[in-house]
């Protein structure tokens, strides 16, 4: 590991300050920069423990209008068993918990989720050539080891995956990221926030040098807090990321018609995977298996395996279609 600067910061004024130096990190929980960090993958010059900001409300989950605001600084497990998420927005809750451990939940913050980095194993192995890590160098999982990796929204440069559980729920239920740098605040669409590789892979987000995430907000989707269902395929039940998951919510009329779907998957590509058309095609119709078939072809058009990781497009498929039986069924049952 690299010899580097700490800092710890009272207020966010003064974070931000920090973090305008070159090469300079925030950190809070760490469950995923400590790691690249031990590995050489990363090497910030500083970190600016981010902590403290929580007594400055950074840590806060309550109602925003209809809504609600998650603080960036709050824990994955006290979001995910909040009162207010569990009841206005269960999708999230078992978006959350389906991913890392117990005791990683108990240190990830909301914040540090969003920009946790791919688990591709050629940009954790510096080793190895990696244009996420190193631009230019090359791509090897494209003929290498590719099981985990990507099938839709990749480049000629990378088919890396984003690994999170929770941004996928977080896509499916339009949540709106909020940074603040020393220039002011902006807000991000979720939709916006993670890109896909292109040309310039190294590049995870639009969030740009200096700004710090301070909340996440999500509008009232009370309408789909009863049809929902999180639906994470893994090589094993607990501590695995996904090789497909799917978050998908419906909003059903008393007829069985929907009204509305909500349907993102992870592990497929560089960033949460929705396509709104394909949710557009199911509004009207029956919630039927024939239906939930023509979205999952939809929101899988274009999509490409690499070799080891073909059987990710018929497990995908199948992934949507049981998860939105599931999620139809699901408000008959309470």
């Amino acid at each position: 590991m690299n010899p580097f600067d700490f800092q710890q910061p009272a207020d966010v004024d003064a974070a931000l300050a920090a973090l305008a130096a070159p090469g300079a990190r925030p950190i809070a929980g760490g469950t995923n920069l400590l790691d690249l960090m031990k590995e050489n993958v990363m090497t910030p010059s500083g970190l600016v423990d981010i902590n403290p900001l929580a007594a400055r409300g950074l840590d806060v989950i309550e109602e925003d209008g209809a809504g609600l605001r998650l603080g960036a600084l709050a824990r994955n497990a006290d979001t995910a068993y909040h009162p207010l998420v569990r009841e206005r927005y269960p999708l999230l809750a078992a978006a959350i918990l389906a991913g890392a451990s117990p005791q990683l939940r108990n240190m990830a913050t909301n914040g540090g989720n969003l920009l946790q980095r791919t688990r591709c194993v050629y940009f954790y192995d510096v080793g190895t050539p990696c244009n996420k890590r190193e631009p230019g160098t090359g791509c090897p999982a494209k003929a290498g080891i590719n099981r985990q990796l990507a099938i839709l929204g990749t480049s000629a440069h990378c088919i890396a995956t984003h690994p999170s559980d929770m941004c996928v729920a977080l896509r499916a239920l339009d949540a709106t990221v909020h940074v603040r740098a020393a220039n002011g605040d902006r807000t991000i669409p979720f939709a916006d926030f993670h890109r896909l590789p292109g040309d310039t892979p190294d590049v995870d987000t639009t969030l740009q040098p200096g700004e710090l995430v301070t909340h996440i907000t999500l509008p009232d989707a009370r309408r789909f807090a009863q049809r929902f269902e999180y639906v994470k395929v893994r090589d094993r039940l607990s501590y695995a990321f996904a090789l497909v998951s799917v978050a998908a919510a419906l909003d059903l009329a008393a007829d069985g018609t929907v009204r509305a779907a909500r349907i993102a998957l992870g592990g497929v590509a560089h960033k949460p995977w929705r396509v709104e058309e394909a949710e557009e095609l199911l509004v009207g119709r029956p919630a039927s298996e024939a239906a939930f078939e023509q979205a999952a072809e939809r929101i899988l058009r274009g999509a490409r395996g690499h070799g080891q990781n073909d059987f990710k497009i018929p497990l995908a498929r199948n992934a949507i279609v049981h998860a939105l039986m599931a999620a139809a069924r699901k408000g008959d049952q309470r």
